[in-house]
């Protein structure tokens, strides 16, 4: 039975540099979208836990995840207008953000709106500007505790930190998915905003012994490191590539560690002795796979992540 990952948080159109002019095109994003979207490309089955607008943008984002395959069947339909990300490239490719995002629909939500949401899976991915902005934050950090008696909960906390607060404020948001997250994904710049002054490996086996089985560290052209219980430290190249951009990189290595880590049947609150241990081998294998993943996103204009037979091995085998 294929497993099932819900993805809770927004789902926001982009305004991306579309050439030299000056000019945008609008693009669906949001980082728990681009998971949901980069899971279901990978043969997982994805449900997105979103508030999704009827307006013009929000029937664009809907008919963007059901046409890669997410199902939708708990997103609610929201009354708010659709939250809007401005994209500016920068000359190495990496994305800096502005928003505009007061008041709309993907920050509102109630309790009872997530009634009956985590029927059924095996995994939870949360993370970003959902879990900070309020009145809703408070809302999925809720669902996550829930999540974690049955399932195996990701967090990412990727930092947009216009919209997030001081660090200081994040860092209790950390600490408390830190408590039942059983992966933990972060970039080495969420980890400077974080902890300045900290090395990635210090604060990887920080976050380490604050419960999670796995955390892993992203460092963009040069790879991630991954610690584990098990595994210590294990530090995996990264994959040369004619970066494009690098919107959705992260995203997409995060999607392709779930979807990893579904294809060997260790998501499920009952799986993480399992996923504590995995060797250095084991773990090396899973961030290879979510690195090649990432590069593949780099080599293409926007969050764009790759297909299963894109990236083959395990999951052309699937």
């Amino acid at each position: 039975m294929r497993a099932v990952v819900a993805v809770a948080g927004e789902v926001i159109t982009d305004l991306v540099p579309a050439g030299e002019d000056g000019l945008f095109r609008a693009a669906p994003g949001g980082s728990p979208a681009n998971v949901a979207v980069g899971l279901a490309r990978l043969d997982v089955v994805a449900r997105m836990l979103a508030r999704l607008s009827d307006d013009v943008l929000g029937v664009r984002l809907r008919a963007h995840l059901e046409r890669n395959g997410v199902d939708l069947s708990h997103a609610v339909r929201a009354p708010e207008p659709s939250s809007l990300a401005i994209v500016a490239l920068q000359e190495d490719g990496s994305a800096a953000y502005d928003f505009r995002v007061d008041g709309t629909a993907d920050w509102q939500w109630t309790d009872d709106e997530l009634a009956g949401a985590l029927a059924g899976v095996q995994a939870l991915h949360v993370g970003s500007l959902g879990l900070t902005t309020a009145p809703g934050g408070a809302v999925l950090r809720r669902l996550a505790g829930r999540a974690a008696r049955t399932a195996t909960v990701s967090f990412d906390p990727n930092v947009r930190h216009l919209l997030m607060g001081s660090p200081e404020e994040v860092r209790e948001v950390v600490r408390e998915l830190l408590a039942v997250a059983a992966v933990v994904k972060a970039s080495d710049e969420d980890i400077a905003w974080l902890e300045p002054g900290k090395s990635i490996e210090d604060v990887a086996s920080s976050w380490l012994e604050q419960g999670p089985d796995l955390v892993v560290v992203t460092r963009g052209g040069e790879g991630a490191l991954a610690v584990g219980p098990a595994s210590g430290e294990v530090h995996r190249p990264g994959v040369p590539v004619d970066v494009v951009d690098t919107v959705g990189a992260g995203d997409s290595f995060m999607a392709a560690l779930l979807a990893g880590l579904a294809r060997r049947g260790l998501l499920g609150a009952d799986r993480r002795g399992d996923l504590r241990a995995l060797s250095g081998d084991a773990v090396g294998g899973l961030v290879d796979d979510a690195v090649r993943a990432s590069a593949i996103t780099c080599s293409r204009r926007g969050a764009d992540p790759p297909r299963a037979a894109e990236l083959g091995g395990v999951f052309a085998d699937a």
